[in-house]
């Protein structure tokens, strides 16, 4: 079917705004977000609607403020819904957006997929995953962003504040076309109770990692991701390479931790995934990433023992909440889990993002904005619960593993049984980075990805086949710690596509160190070039990479020399992009496990066939990976010493400070 594009042309007015449209009411055919308790005085609400209306001019104010101010009221935000779009929000071909810049078009693509309801949580509160994870905080920034990458000139950088879009300013060629920042606050203030006052006063938000930083391209990403934390769980736990009759269970079918079931299925496993939405459940069941919904918690329990018994794959979508199921489980006089975790949005525990087991949805959606001191009791008393019945299982013979979600953290702050025996400091259950994930990117491998600009299929399936190639070639001249690696991600590119991982944009995700992302990105662009590839490909990852973030309870939990609480590495990483050839760098606080907890940053890097994107990618990549390598070698992981000792022989500028290992002091009495 011909698509008429004119539409698109309209993104070069900016703000427009139509009081012919009758005030917004939510389509309830949609999922939005939780309304959030107004924790603003008078004063303070006054200030937020002053804030408001500087995107207006000041004839519009005495209709708009009321509106706002009930938005407000009403939501806990005011999220401008009167400039929703009317036109399908998607990543459309690049080429159709009216800019002067061809990397402009490229982040306008990458935007509108953030905020594709496919692809989004909360497309209307414009919201991409984890509950909060914002691309903007209201509809008028984005239409102003929409505006000036229109009119941006590659002698132009866009600079953006926590989805304001502070304006142009003149740069050069080389420089990123946007620097942008989210929720980044001064130390003593990046709490949780400034981050919900300053959202809603519109002076901050929360970017989560690839939301705010417009590259999240879907679940795919963390359904690699999931696919190989379980492949290497198996392996490090059950000493096996095969899931066929493995038993997971977990929580959470949204943005992120819809990818549970899928990557178990991948794998061959039999997985079961409480969620207490049914939309999101709904969602998956459409999508083909669960198989099965069952609303009754005994059914579950049937159709486990029966699907194990007979050793076949099976993805079930338990519509409950997941504390009834573990307390079900534990009941249980044979254990029947293998591998079990959580994926529940604990970095926002009492704002959608876990629900208390004493609560249905729709009540625990009232309570959190009218009774949050209630509903905050409620939440604690639900976690304590569910880490019993977890400890129960453990004890049984089932593998538990915090992944990175603040579980943990957060069931400590309740008073839950999760502290180890042996040490009040320490948790009896490992971040699944410290046991499982962190040998792995301390080697250089890490969820990097691409996306084909042309929104043509075919040039996804010319992507693998390049990638696949490259792995290909690479294999047999790698150190064999290096080739296990790649032959995982080799299996994963080949098997991609009949996976059906697609959802929004033409998007692809691989893990690969060093030598395999400088190499794919310099065979695309060649391609792109070549004319093999109809238009540019941008290179991105996830924020949760080998030099991407600092998190002490998630990316820097295998890091035990004290520096887990730094954030050097991660503001260098963005800092070393940007000079380095990044289209694009974004650097947040916040992210996987909330605000306060993590400092993370990420790039998007546009491969247009030139001379100039060969070089930026060549320069910039190297830095990406071996930034953080460095610093994991200097923190004592061996894999990281051996990778860096071997990136400084491939590349001979690079020289890199080796620690000695000492002895003696294990020797001293203290």
């Amino acid at each position: 079917m011909q698509i008429d594009y004119a539409f698109l042309e309209n993104l070069n007015k900016g703000i427009q705004v139509d009081f012919n449209k009758k005030v917004y009411l939510r389509d309830q055919s949609i999922p939005h977000a939780p309304c959030k308790n107004l924790c603003l005085n008078k004063q303070e609400q006054r200030l937020a609607l002053k804030n408001a209306l500087r995107y207006f001019n000041s004839d519009l104010h005495e209709r708009l403020a009321p509106e706002f101010l009930q938005e407000l009221l009403t939501y806990g935000h005011i999220y401008m819904y009167r400039l929703i779009p009317d036109y399908e929000m998607k990543a459309y071909p690049y080429d159709k957006y009216p800019c002067k810049s061809k990397q402009a078009q490229v982040i306008m693509h990458m935007i509108m997929n953030n905020l594709n309801h496919e692809v989004a949580q909360f497309p209307h509160e414009l919201i991409t995953y984890g509950g909060n994870g914002s691309v903007f905080q209201n509809w008028a920034q984005y239409h102003l962003t929409m505006k000036y990458l229109s009119e941006m000139t590659e002698h132009q950088t866009l600079v953006m504040n926590s989805g304001h879009p502070q304006g142009l300013f003149p740069s050069h060629p080389d420089a990123p076309r946007i620097v942008l920042s989210n929720g980044m606050m001064i130390p003593n203030y990046s709490t949780q109770s400034h981050y919900e006052k300053h959202y809603a006063l519109g002076n901050t938000m929360y970017g989560q990692m690839t939301a705010g930083s417009y590259c999240y391209i879907g679940s795919q990403g963390i359904v690699h991701g999931t696919t190989l934390t379980l492949l290497n769980a198996a392996r490090k736990y059950l000493k096996t390479d095969s899931l066929n009759g493995v038993v997971f269970v977990s929580s959470g079918l949204g943005g992120m931790s819809g990818a549970q079931p899928k990557a178990g299925d991948i794998l061959g496993c039999i997985s079961v995934i409480a969620e207490v939405s049914e939309k999101a459940l709904d969602k998956r069941l459409k999508q083909g990433w669960v198989k099965k919904k069952i609303t009754d918690v005994e059914q579950v329990i049937a159709e486990v023992k029966l699907a194990k018994k007979e050793k076949r794959a099976e993805s079930i979508g338990y519509l409950g909440n997941i504390v009834l199921l573990w307390e079900r489980l534990a009941q249980e006089e044979k254990n029947l889990v293998d591998l079990g975790s959580d994926q529940t949005s604990l970095h926002n525990p009492f704002n959608g993002g876990y629900y208390p087991v004493q609560l249905s949805f729709e009540e625990a959606n009232i309570m959190m904005a009218k009774d949050p001191e209630q509903f905050k009791k409620l939440v604690y008393e639900s976690l304590i619960r569910q880490v019993d019945a977890i400890n129960k299982l453990t004890k049984k013979g089932m593998h538990f593993w915090d992944y990175g979600n603040r579980f943990l953290l957060e069931s400590r702050r309740a008073g839950a049984n999760v502290n180890s025996e042996n040490d009040d400091q320490l948790f009896r259950y490992p971040s699944y980075f410290q046991d499982i994930m962190g040998d792995i990117f301390s080697l250089g491998f890490g969820p990097f990805r691409w996306i084909c600009t042309s929104g043509h299929s075919e040039d996804l399936r010319q992507t693998d086949k390049i990638a696949e190639s490259v792995l290909v070639d690479l294999i047999p001249k790698s150190p064999k710690i290096v080739a296990d690696q790649l032959n995982d991600n080799l299996d994963w590119i080949r098997k991609a596509e009949e996976n059906k991982l697609v959802i929004g944009s033409q998007a692809r995700i691989l893990y690969a160190d060093t030598q395999a992302r400088t190499e794919i990105a310099l065979r695309f662009n060649e391609a792109v070039k070549r004319g093999e590839i109809s238009g540019p490909i941008v290179l991105s990852r996830d924020h949760h990479d080998v030099s991407g973030t600092d998190s002490p309870f998630r990316e820097t939990a295998d890091i035990y020399d004290g520096s887990q609480f730094t954030a050097d590495m991660a503001v260098q990483n963005v800092i070393g992009d940007s000079f380095r050839g990044a289209t694009w760098v974004a650097l947040h606080n916040g992210g996987g496990v909330g605000w306060g907890e993590v400092i993370n940053g990420g790039f998007g890097l546009v491969l247009d066939g030139s001379d100039d994107a060969q070089r930026r990618a060549k320069m910039m990549l190297q830095w990406d990976v071996n930034n953080g390598v460095a610093r994991r070698s200097w923190c004592g992981n061996q894999n990281a010493q051996f990778n860096i000792k071997r990136q400084m022989e491939i590349e001979p500028l690079l020289k890199v400070t080796i620690p000695y290992q000492s002895d003696v002091v294990d020797k001293l009495e203290f």
